[in-house]
C-alpha cells in the first residue's frame, strides 16, 4: 500500500476512502485497524472502502489478499465539530461583516454556512475559533461548521445568528433646533428598535429607543446650518435626514 486519500474522517465513519497500491487483485478484505470495512476493487492498484464507525484516534488501514496482509497506512478519525457561541450575532442582510465563531475541534475547518449560505474568508484562529464573513441572507439561523470530522449541530450558547435590516429615516420631528443643542429631535422610520447609535452632523448623541419605529435623540451644539441624521444598527446604517441648526437671536 502506497496511499489513502483521504488521510481522515468522522468517528461515525461512512466515508469513502480509496487506497492505492499494488497487487490488490482479489483482496478478501480491507481492515480499519481491527475493524472490516466494505470496500470494492478497482483494479490491480486502487481500492475504495467505506470507513467503519470508530474511536477519535489514528488506526492502520491494511488490505488482506491470499499473498498476506499489506502493510498500514494511517487514517485519522476526528472529533465532530460544535459551535459554541458567534459574535456578533445579528447583522446586515447583505451580509459581508466578520463573525468570530467558537467551538471546539475548529481547526482542520474547510466551511461554515449560516443557514444554506457559505460563508468566506474563513480564519483559522485556534482550535476553539474562527472568523468567517457572513453570507448575505434573512431570518435566524444556525451557524454550522463542517471539518473532516463531520458538521457541527446548533447545541448549547449562541449557535444562531440573526440578519437585521437596514434602518430607515423617513421623517424628523422638529426639523430644526437652536445651534446650542440640546432640542429633543423625534426621529421617526422602519426597523430601529436595535439602534446602537445616532449621529448628528457627525457627532454621536444621547438617545433612547421608543420602539421599533421611534427614537428620541438630543441634539448636539454646532455652527448654523443643516447637518445630516443617521441612526446605526447591526443592520447597517441607515438614510441620511436632514435637520437645521439655527443661530440664536442677536442683539
Amino acid at each position: 500500500m502506497s496511499s489513502i486519500s483521504p488521510v481522515q474522517g468522522p468517528s461515525t465513519g461512512g466515508n469513502t476512502v480509496t487506497i492505492t497500491g499494488t497487487g490488490f487483485t482479489g483482496a478478501t478484505s480491507v481492515l480499519f485497524g481491527s475493524v472490516s470495512a466494505a470496500f470494492t476493487v478497482v483494479s490491480a492498484t486502487q481500492i475504495t472502502a467505506t470507513a467503519p464507525a470508530a474511536p477519535v484516534a489514528p488506526v492502520a488501514v491494511t488490505v488482506v489478499t491470499a499473498g498476506g496482509t499489506s502493510n498500514g497506512v494511517l487514517y485519522f478519525y476526528v472529533p465532530p465539530p460544535t459551535v459554541a457561541s458567534v459574535s456578533p450575532s445579528m447583522g446586515p442582510i447583505a451580509g459581508g461583516n466578520t463573525v468570530t465563531i467558537t467551538g471546539t475541534g475548529l481547526t482542520l475547518t474547510t466551511a461554515v454556512h449560516f443557514g444554506t449560505g457559505a460563508a468566506t474568508g474563513i480564519v483559522i484562529v485556534s482550535d476553539n475559533q474562527i472568523t468567517a464573513q457572513a453570507p448575505s441572507g434573512s431570518g435566524t439561523v444556525a451557524v454550522m461548521v463542517t471539518t473532516p470530522g463531520g458538521t457541527s449541530l446548533p447545541g448549547v450558547g449562541s449557535p444562531y445568528y440573526t440578519y437585521v435590516a437596514l434602518p430607515v429615516i423617513t421623517t424628523l420631528n422638529p426639523t430644526q433646533g437652536p445651534a446650542s443643542g440640546g432640542n429633543a429631535v423625534t426621529i421617526s422610520g422602519n426597523h430601529l428598535g436595535l439602534t446602537t447609535s445616532v449621529l448628528i452632523g457627525g457627532i454621536r448623541v444621547p438617545f433612547v429607543a421608543i420602539s421599533d419605529g421611534e427614537l428620541v435623540a438630543v441634539s448636539p451644539g454646532g455652527a448654523p446650518g443643516p447637518v445630516s441624521v443617521t441612526a446605526t444598527t447591526p443592520g447597517g446604517v441607515s438614510n441620511s435626514a436632514s435637520y437645521q441648526l439655527v443661530a440664536g437671536p442677536g442683539v
